[in-house]
């Protein structure tokens, strides 16, 4: 495992953490504040695995099957008293769609590409 991977490895701990903790340890905060978290997590999941050199294919499918499952394992799991969310899931997918197209545009300007 390379030094690139490292970021990644830190991005999907974070999002464990914060998709994760139950109810209670989540802060209080203006109505939305959690929409700007999911896509902000998830646009940096996609960039940071691109970073990684990991397959932007395969990665973007198994970021938006980590949204989906993230979501129905926050509706099951009743330790955590908090719910599943169809729009935090698309707001995750939207986010991994951003992370692609930035991460895209600073590969084609600085002259590289990552798959």
């Amino acid at each position: 495992m390379g030094p690139r991977i490292l970021p990644f490895v830190v991005a999907v701990s974070l999002s464990v953490i914060v998709l994760f903790t139950p109810a209670s340890g989540v802060p209080t905060a203006p109505p939305g504040t959690d929409k700007v978290v999911h896509f902000v997590l998830f646009a940096l999941l996609m960039g940071t695995g691109r970073y990684a050199r990991l397959p932007s294919g395969p990665l973007a499918v198994g970021l938006s099957g980590y949204a989906a499952v993230s979501e129905v394992l926050q509706w099951l799991i009743t330790a955590l008293h908090r719910g599943g969310d169809v729009l935090d899931a698309l707001v995750d997918v939207a986010g991994v769609a951003f992370g692609y197209l930035v991460t895209r545009r600073l590969a084609v300007s600085g002259g590289s590409r990552p798959r």
